[in-house]
């Protein structure tokens, strides 16, 4: 009876639950790894929305070179990205669209500021103004640009 006594203390000493601070402890280390994690993400997002301005922009400008070729000239900045998709007036050599499908907003939700003649260069200036939505700025709120990499 000494032994089935025992095993019943043994097994209900071994069938107890975690305690209060014990999920406490769990919960604390899963919420620290979820924020981490979180923050992580945001940060590449940030980065995957300047990344596809960048290609957005590269695409425009491989456009517009075609347009010019056809065309003997940059469309003006009255005209603007719209030209890749539609005739502009009275345009005899436009062989467009030049452009797939309807000129984009920019990741952020804006239109892409288009300017012709730029003042940087040949081409045209084309610009998306970030996240912050304001001209200029730096680091991640930087505008992403057509005459620079950065």
């Amino acid at each position: 009876m000494k032994t089935s006594h025992m095993k019943n203390i043994q097994r209900r000493k071994s069938e107890r639950g975690v305690t209060l601070i014990e999920m406490l402890v769990v919960i604390t280390i899963i919420g620290l790894i979820s924020g981490l994690v979180a923050v992580n993400v945001i940060r590449q997002g940030e980065n995957a929305k300047r990344q596809i301005a960048k290609t957005q922009i590269g695409s425009f400008m491989n456009a517009l070179g075609i347009y010019k070729l056809d065309t003997g000239a940059y469309p003006s900045t009255t005209q603007g990205l719209q030209a890749l998709r539609e005739k502009p007036g009275e345009m005899p050599n436009w062989a467009g669209p030049y452009l797939p499908k309807d000129v984009p907003l920019d990741p952020w939700g804006r239109p892409y500021e288009y300017k012709y003649p730029g003042d940087h260069g040949e081409d045209p200036d084309l610009i998306s103004l970030g996240p912050d939505g304001q001209a200029g700025g730096d680091g991640p709120n930087a505008d992403i640009v057509s005459w620079s990499n950065k």
